[in-house]
């Protein structure tokens, strides 16, 4: 039996049986039925088709694929961390971490959201930078698969679920172990001899070490194992990579904009010394003498001064992009300003009067304005677009500017609790039209039409 489709009728109709004159009675079979059956039809397999491409699509390129995992981190990091203060600081239950929550924060922000983007550009610059082809799915969708399922695992396991953050801990490192292979394999072809490939490689292997440091603290070994994963993920492994990058980097896209009056600085011997000096400082640091650390934080703020300045910013404050490369930059002496400033008030007795301020202007201030400045770079050259910073990633630097002084001013005021909530829930803010933006890109093909 033919079934009999009737719309309702518009009481303009023509007629009782049409709209306008046109009948709205269509059988199923005729021709129109038929018709517009197939264009309901086409029309779903072509979005199960773009569905079913979209794994293809995501894996095109690593840093597409490490950029949609490190991007969706941004979130997720940073709302368990805000639910956990906002639940305490008003009263309400929250479930109960398995470790404790404060160095989960430090260590699935330092290991699992920060990464996901180093690993998305080193996967794709290292055979850039040693002249050798590029790395293929086999070689970084393993790392994805590793680090970005352990990292979702391990933060369900947050919730006081113990078994998925140790198979999340444990996942995370067997992708981490898959990065090292594939970029150690491309630096032994090249006879590791370019200097930051180098670098970022060593500090790689680092934090490796402190993550499994902290797998080993979950797991029951002493408290000491999740200090050296924290101080390792800052000083081993963030802070070498972001300074590597930064001295080949900015001077790099500062000359490509600005020309030929612009002096190329680029020291050789600076990172080295930075080396030197932040693995002294990690030895002062994980052996509790503190109140010594002045002695290599105030030559690290003025090396990081002499890079800021050798960079010439008052050069570089247009276009946007790299102005806020050169901006971002600015945040890095000055934490080691009051990194050295804590050091010497607890050298005279006067105590850790600035709290954790050197940290968070270190990790908020440097590493995250310079995550907008440098990723925002990659993803609009990478996709494409035109190499403009855009309104939405200036939204998102100068909030989060905010974002960093007022988790500064926790450290100082009287209603610290209530500045830590802020601060919290103002990264969300800050980060939420970024992130959606980055996801539409990765999710979607270049606008150019290229591969990648």
């Amino acid at each position: 039996m033919r079934l009999i489709h009737t719309c309702a009728m518009n009481e303009h109709s023509a007629s009782p049986g049409s709209v306008r004159g046109i009948p709205l009675r269509v059988e199923m079979g005729t021709p129109a039925a038929r018709t517009a059956g197939t264009g309901d039809e086409a029309e779903a397999r072509t979005l199960r088709a773009a569905l079913a491409d979209l794994p293809a699509l995501l894996a095109s390129a690593p840093h597409r694929l490490m950029f949609f995992a490190g991007a969706s981190a941004v979130l997720v990091s940073m709302l368990w961390w805000a639910c956990f203060l906002a639940a305490g600081f008003f009263g309400h239950a929250f479930p109960a971490a398995p470790v404790p929550a404060g160095w989960a924060h430090a260590v699935f922000t330092q290991y699992g959201m920060l990464p996901f983007f180093m690993f998305g550009f080193l996967l794709t610059v290292f055979p850039r930078w040693m002249g050798q082809p590029a790395l293929t799915r086999r070689h970084y969708v393993p790392v994805f698969a590793g680090v970005f399922g352990g990292y979702l695992l391990a933060h369900v396991g947050l919730l006081g679920l113990k078994p998925l953050l140790l198979a999340g801990l444990a996942l995370m490192l067997a992708g981490w172990i898959a990065a090292l292979v594939a970029l150690g394999g491309v630096l032994a072809r090249n006879g590791a001899r370019d200097m930051h490939a180098l670098s970022c490689f060593v500090a790689l292997v680092l934090g490796a070490c402190g993550l499994a440091a902290f797998g080993a603290f979950a797991l029951g070994a002493p408290w000491q194992f999740a200090f050296v994963a924290i101080k390792l993920g800052t000083f081993g492994l963030l802070l070498p990579i972001y300074f590597t990058v930064c001295h080949r980097m900015v001077p790099f896209f500062s000359m490509n904009v600005v020309g030929r009056s612009y002096r190329v600085f680029k020291p050789a011997w600076s990172l080295p010394l930075a080396w030197a000096l932040l693995l002294v400082h990690l030895g002062l640091d994980l052996t509790h003498h503190q109140d010594w650390l002045w002695l290599v934080d105030a030559p690290l703020a003025a090396l990081f001064l002499v890079h800021a300045l050798g960079w010439q910013p008052w050069k570089c404050m247009k276009p946007g992009l790299l102005a806020a490369l050169h901006l971002a930059f600015a945040w890095l002496p000055v934490a080691f300003a009051l990194y050295a400033a804590q050091s010497l008030l607890a050298f005279t007795d006067h105590g850790f009067l600035l709290g954790r301020a050197p940290v968070h202007a270190l990790t908020i201030g440097f590493f995250g304005s310079m995550l907008v400045a440098m990723v925002t770079r990659v993803t609009q050259g990478h996709s494409g677009r035109p190499l403009e910073m855009g309104r939405i990633p200036w939204l998102t630097f100068a909030l989060l500017q905010l974002v960093a002084l007022s988790r500064l001013w926790a450290e100082v005021s009287t209603d610290a609790p209530l500045w830590l909530v802020i601060a919290a829930f103002g990264w969300l803010v800050a980060f939420a039209p970024w992130v959606l933006r980055s996801l539409w890109i990765y999710l979607t093909p270049r606008v150019d039409g290229q591969a990648g």
